[in-house]
């Protein structure tokens, strides 16, 4: 099912601040927090700087400075207003600049560029046409976005700011119908009428269980205490994935409106964002956030004069996996040793300090002041039957575009792969692709077709997961990755139950051992009867999700692991002691580059002849290999 493509009219609560100049169902920002802002209230132009972490290692802050400075010197600062918004998406192609309202996408940006942008694009109303991403992909009208390649079939409702406001300006997130759903909730709906819109809208958990949240929400509403509590998990821990630090980098508020919503609707009166303190830019923009929403009565005692209280906290967590999972992240919170205690009682019932909580995910939040503004019926129509809405993947891995990407429930892997990502980079061959994380699995080219859902990733030995998605070629290889992710879960265990603590060092040295070409003939029984203990007996999914990527990879690469056992062979050339680099003497000039360029060394020969490899000093770095111009090195 495909749902509707348009994006509702801004509809502030209250006035509209001043500048904000609807266009086409996009209100222009305004109010740059910045070096002269204020100064272009009239302003006829925009630039807005993605200001996402990404983007912010390729000195897009220093961009942003170098637009202010060089509108300052040209004399043309009143005639445009520089915004830092959050992360757009396209992470591949950063930093990026988007210029309103002629929605010209440049891409690439370097901070020299500034003054070429200001004299070109503000002063002379021309395109920098070496920075304009593909002329004939401008921006769709529906989901203000570049229609190319990247986006063309992305649906975005939890990155629907991203990119588009000034994350530490609440008036900018007003300005497109910010906190109307709050009012809407909080002056036109019980808490039952709440829950049942929820429910009706088939929002489930995102950060992984897929658990219906308004289901969860009414479990702790019906709940008796004298004292509630919400939580937001934004304790993000799976490699790659950086899909909730993007949100709140690019829209803190969606965040904060959402928790406020819950809060009215079960009854809690404190909220606390659980966050690790390795996102020094999401934290302090949820600081903004907070601050700004208690000084405009949007949190804090009274909310806007309704009778309800609810106040905000950040707790900061020290980066630990576990604590993703909900029990570790309450003991965390309490200021205990974050480690997983069974269940039941869940936490809708007996949460943190024993009082009825709700946690979800900043994903899960970000969905329900759209549900609430626009209905469980418009929301219910995105996705499949069983899976409603979009889902947003942070894809990396061997992919040509990199970066976060928001598609609707149902679409293909094959589309996410090849159509978004624009398949695999170098024009390699298409292995497989790691959904989940360390808890999900490997998926194969003969799956590609599937639909996104939590039931048809499952079935396919993987899982949703949070929402990672990493992109595997020919140039993986299954057991070093699988190596990979289970040397993480060893590091990232508790230690509380034994079937995670012992079983995932066990697996970790089986598949260190295969990797060394010291691999036995019954390791891959060994690997299965470990990971299917782990599997059903571990206290909680780190450990129940651990063997995933073995026992997927296993079950599609099979003989790869045989390789590694019997012939001592990587095909990929990953494990570097199954890895030897020879030279062809039939093709070596002995030109010497091979010889300067090794680390070790281990080459020797005269000039102008053969040269050759002491195997016993090689380090198996490929060096000689990706330096030789002839082909004479070969890997094997």
């Amino acid at each position: 099912m495909t749902g509707e493509k348009e994006v509702a009219e801004s509809r502030p609560i209250g006035a509209a601040p001043v500048g904000a100049a609807a266009s086409g169902g996009m209100v222009a920002p305004v109010g740059a927090a910045a070096p002269g802002a204020g100064a272009a209230a009239g302003a006829r132009q925009y630039l807005l700087v993605c200001g996402g972490e990404g983007c912010q290692s390729w000195k897009s802050e220093e961009l942003f400075l170098a637009l202010h400075q060089q509108a300052e010197t040209l004399g043309v600062k009143n005639e445009v207003q520089i915004i830092r918004t959050g992360c757009f998406g396209f992470c591949e192609k950063g930093p990026i600049v988007k210029v309103m309202p002629s929605e010209t996408f440049y891409c690439g940006v370097k901070p020299e560029d500034a003054k070429e942008i200001i004299a070109g694009r503000i002063a002379a109303k021309k395109d920098v046409e070496r920075l304009v991403y593909k002329k004939e992909e401008r921006l769709a009208a529906t989901t203000r976005v570049p229609e190319g390649a990247f986006y063309n079939k992305q649906f975005r409702i939890v990155l629907r700011n991203c990119g588009v406001i000034d994350p530490e300006n609440i008036d900018e997130y007003i300005a497109r119908d910010g906190y109307a759903a709050l009012g809407k909730a909080l002056f036109t709906m019980s808490p039952l009428e709440v829950v049942a819109e929820l429910r009706a809208s088939g929002l489930r958990g995102r950060g992984g269980a897929g658990f219906p949240t308004g289901l969860k929400w009414e479990l702790t509403r019906v709940a008796p205490s004298d004292q509630k509590y919400v939580i937001c998990n934004a304790d993000e821990g799976d490699p790659g994935a950086y899909m909730d630090r993007a949100t709140i980098e690019g829209d803190p508020h969606s965040v904060v409106e959402a928790m406020a919503i819950c809060g009215y609707t079960v009854g809690a009166t404190k909220g606390y964002v659980y966050i690790r303190a390795e996102y020094p830019l999401a934290i302090e923009r949820l600081k903004i956030a907070i601050r700004q929403a208690e000084e405009y009565g949007l949190l804090g005692k009274n909310i806007l004069g309704s009778g309800v209280d609810f106040e905000l906290e950040i707790r900061l967590g020290a980066g630990a996996f576990v604590c993703g999972e909900e029990t570790a992240l309450m003991r965390s919170l309490e200021g205990n040793r974050g480690m997983p205690v069974p269940k039941p009682p869940y936490p809708a019932t007996s949460g943190l300090w024993k009082k009825p909580t709700v946690i979800n995910n900043v994903e899960t939040f970000a969905n329900v002041p759209m549900v609430i503004l626009k209905g469980s019926k418009w929301f219910a129509s995105i996705g499949t039957e069983k899976s409603t809405g979009t889902k947003v993947f942070a894809l990396t891995g061997k992919i040509r575009n990199s970066g976060l990407v928001e598609v609707p429930m149902g679409t293909t892997l094959r589309e996410i792969i090849f159509d978004i990502g624009g398949g695999i980079r170098g024009g390699r061959k298409f292995k497989g692709v790691q959904t989940g994380g360390p808890s999900g699995g490997i998926i194969t080219a003969k799956d590609l077709d599937a639909p996104i859902s939590y039931e048809s990733l499952t079935a396919l030995g993987s899982m949703m997961g949070s929402g990672g998605m990493i992109v595997m070629d020919e140039d993986d290889c299954v057991v070093d990755v699988s190596k990979f992710y289970m040397d993480f879960c060893v590091d990232e265990s508790c230690g509380k139950c034994a079937p995670c603590r012992i079983g995932t060092n066990q697996m970790y040295t089986i598949l260190d051992r295969i990797t060394k070409g010291n691999g036995e003939e019954g390791d891959l029984g060994k690997l299965e009867k470990i990971g299917q203990a782990m599997t059903k007996a571990s206290l909680c999914m780190l450990g129940g999700s651990a063997a995933n990527p073995t026992l997927s990879t296993i079950r599609h690469f099979r003989d790869e692991y045989m390789e590694h056992i019997h012939d001592h062979k990587c095909r990929s050339g990953s494990c570097k002691a199954l890895v030897r680099f020879t030279i062809l003497a039939d093709k070596c000039i002995g030109c010497g580059l091979c010889a300067r360029r090794c680390p070790v060394p281990c080459i020797s020969g005269e000039k102008k002849g053969v040269h050759v490899i002491d195997q016993a000093k090689c380090v198996k770095c490929g060096e000689c290999f990706v330096s030789c111009k002839f082909g004479a090195v070969v890997k094997a």
